[in-house]
């Protein structure tokens, strides 16, 4: 749910600012209208004036009956993350970001930088460059250390998977206008039976999902700030990509853009 080096290359390469600041409320955005669900199953969508009426993250979450599931082992959650959360996590990212800056990622084989820009944060990060995709200790620029994921990520984590051991590694990904990622499986990990977890921050995200093949049909759904979704089970290894994010669609990011973060487990419990 987000390897950069398998998106597609961007030539207009930007420097990253600081792009974190205090923002106010937006309109919610609704689902594209030319999507096909097939067996989509629909249940009540959080509406935006009852965002911040969503209580803080605690192990006893109850939000799972407000979910939509595209197909089996895909789970949306729509507006998990009120906008008070959402701000509160965007800004402890912009203390971590500061001291793990994003960098530009490369094709193995071609070498070419790509239009999203990133960075992670745990005991692994996942990179890209010539040597090939892999996961490593420390940042590739700073050769420092990643910082740790936030104690709220870890308890969405346990909240939302079930799965008996923690995150080791959460991708954070930096789109900007005309950024997107192409199709792609999430497979550099050998704790298969582990899902991906991803939550979405700023800029919606026209998000495509195929199936287990490359040449599978695919459909396209809107991720909006705050959204966390799930591929696990036989859904994760589906392939799935980024058409592009809306300018404009969210303020919770000074100059727009959108941030994905991406929980992953590497290696499986056993080792």
């Amino acid at each position: 749910m987000g390897h950069p080096a398998r998106g597609v290359g961007d030539k207009r390469s930007q420097p990253i600012e600081s792009y974190i600041c205090l923002a106010s409320n937006r309109r919610k955005a609704v689902f594209a209208p030319k999507m096909q669900f097939g067996a989509f199953r629909r249940s009540s969508r959080l509406n935006s004036d009852m965002r911040d009426k969503v209580q803080p993250l605690t192990p006893n979450i109850s939000t799972r009956t407000s979910t939509l599931t595209p197909v089996l082992g895909t789970t949306v959650w729509p507006g998990l993350f009120s906008r008070s959360q959402q701000e509160g996590l965007r800004d402890e990212l912009r203390g971590l970001i500061a001291q793990n800056p994003f960098y530009r990622t490369t094709m193995p084989r071609t070498g070419r930088p790509l239009s999203v820009s990133m960075t992670n944060m745990g005991e692994l990060g996942w990179v890209s460059d010539q040597a090939g995709y892999r996961y490593e200790a420390t940042h590739p620029v700073t050769k420092k250390a990643w910082p740790a994921i936030p104690a709220t990520l870890l308890r969405l984590w346990n909240d939302l998977t079930g799965y008996p051991a923690p995150p080791q590694a959460c991708l954070v990904n930096h789109y900007r206008a005309g950024a997107r990622m192409g199709l792609h499986q999430d497979r550099d990990e050998t704790a298969l039976d582990a899902p991906v977890l991803s939550l979405s921050l700023g800029d919606t995200a026209l998000f495509r999902l195929g199936g287990t093949e490359r040449s599978d049909p695919t459909q396209s759904f809107k991720l909006e700030s705050g959204d966390v979704m799930i591929l696990g089970g036989p859904s994760r290894l589906r392939f799935h990509g980024v058409d592009r994010i809306l300018p404009g669609s969210s303020t919770l990011l000074a100059g727009g853009g959108r941030l994905n973060l991406t929980l992953r487990r590497v290696t499986p419990l056993s080792d």
